[in-house]
């Protein structure tokens, strides 16, 4: 069990720096996901961005968040915003982000915790706290400023899936960006991130060191393998992240191969509901209504077992921990003319990560060998290596913040790089305070 003693655990200091800003990763410093960073002046205006949980097998949560009157979330994924009702439910923190974020985390929210309950896994926060946190929602809309503390603060578009921001703040001394995730390359969905002059860039460094393959080329790959499959007479199961990735995906079929008979499930369905109810963070908001009008969006038994003679069914989870797709595999896994897509990052010790090493998954507690074929593309909105040095490089900062990185593989490079471009780095860890000055 996860315990924490709210205002009596937290390491961070209890008094002001002396000068300058000072930032602490209470987690997601050194580490992908499990996010959050608190940041404060000499003044004592403090505030924390992003508060997030990792649903890894354990589940990785961050450091005990010290008292903050203000919050702000750059997006809506668990492990981002995964911590937010027990900074609510024991602090009653404000907390800001654009509309749709807001709106996306009741669903968000609400699965985490009906997931916790069937893994059997610790949450620090319940129900109550969930609905604390909707009540505390000061939604902001892209480029419009407002006033936290003594600074000045605007969100800017991200890039990664609809609703992300980028957190803009100016203080007395200060010009600070924090990207949250980006992505300055377009996606079907959203537009990409632009940069942004600064004194101090936290960028994340999720991809550092990879470098994305040509989108075209990548859908080419993804087309040819479906095809392959259902002119064989087989179902591809593409298991897909709810929120963004599942949305991408239907649009891509519906662009590139119209001609299929395509199901939809799980969580991404409401989702794109609420994402159509907010044009203004869309690319096309068109284009999203005539793919989702075109797929078959699954929402009874009867319809679970029609999508099972279809050609293509996107589902959730996206790294097949639970949730319809683990259904239809059982089921689909007996034909061998039948596949896997799998869209993204797996991470160690997921569902697709032990099917990838493997050939098993685990099937409701059964580690079940699945005798198909699979592949993995990447369908990535996070910036690769090159994208983040030359975001890096038209901001122009003094002070270039690495975190949301791994700190063996990712962040290396991409630290090594920037240094030899002339640019002031820091690779932060988790649970030490650093100053900008």
């Amino acid at each position: 069990m996860v315990f924490y003693s709210p205002g009596r655990t937290s390491l961070y200091p209890e008094d002001p720096p002396n000068k300058g800003i000072r930032y602490h990763f209470l987690g997601g410093g050194d580490e992908v996901g499990n996010v959050g960073c608190v940041f404060e002046d000499k003044f004592g205006n403090k505030s924390l961005l992003d508060y997030g949980l990792t649903p890894t097998d354990p589940p990785r949560y961050p450091n005990e968040s010290p008292r903050v009157q203000n919050a702000i979330i750059t997006h809506s994924h668990i492990d981002h915003i995964g911590m937010v009702p027990w900074l609510c439910g024991n602090y009653n923190s404000i907390i800001h982000a654009t509309p749709l974020t807001a709106q996306i985390s009741r669903l968000v929210w609400n699965d985490c915790y009906k997931v916790s309950r069937i893994e059997g896994y610790p949450l620090t926060w319940d129900k109550r706290d969930i609905d604390i946190s909707l009540d505390n929602w000061v939604t902001h809309k892209y480029d419009k400023k407002w006033e936290m503390e003594s600074w000045e603060c605007s969100l800017k578009k991200a890039g990664h899936i609809p609703g992300a921001a980028m957190l803009s703040v100016k203080t007395d001394s200060h010009k600070l960006l924090f990207t949250g995730d980006f992505d300055s390359r377009d996606s079907p969905l959203t537009s990409g991130a632009k940069p942004e002059k600064c004194d101090s860039l936290f960028i994340e460094g999720t991809y550092g060191g990879k470098y994305h393959i040509d989108k075209q080329e990548n859908i080419k790959s993804f087309v040819e393998n479906i095809v392959k499959v259902t002119d064989r007479g087989g179902t591809v199961l593409i298991p897909a992240f709810a929120n963004g990735r599942t949305q991408d995906i239907v649009m891509t079929l519906h662009k590139y191969l119209p001609e299929l008979d395509v199901h939809v499930d799980g969580m991404g369905k409401a989702i794109a509901k609420i994402q159509m109810e907010n044009p203004e963070e869309l690319r096309d908001v068109e284009e999203l209504k005539e793919a989702w009008k075109w797929c078959r969006r699954v929402s009874s038994k009867s319809d679970k077992k029609k999508a099972l003679d279809s050609d293509c069914i996107v589902s959730t989870s996206g790294m097949m921990d639970g949730g319809p797709s683990i259904w239809y595999l059982n089921r689909l896994r007996h034909d061998t003319n039948n596949s896997i897509i799998l869209t993204g990052y797996q991470a160690p010790g997921s569902g697709g990560d032990m099917l990838l090493n493997e050939g098993r998954v685990n099937i409701w507690g059964n580690k079940t060998r699945i005798p198909l074929d699979v592949e993995q593309l990447s369908f990535s909105t996070h910036a690769g290596h090159k994208e983040i040095v030359e975001f890096v490089e038209k901001c122009d900062p003094e002070n270039v913040v690495i975190y949301h990185s791994d700190s063996k593989s990712a962040r290396p490079m991409l630290h090594s790089e920037l240094t030899s471009l002339g640019f002031n780095v820091n690779s932060p860890k988790n649970g030490n305070s650093y100053i900008i000055n």
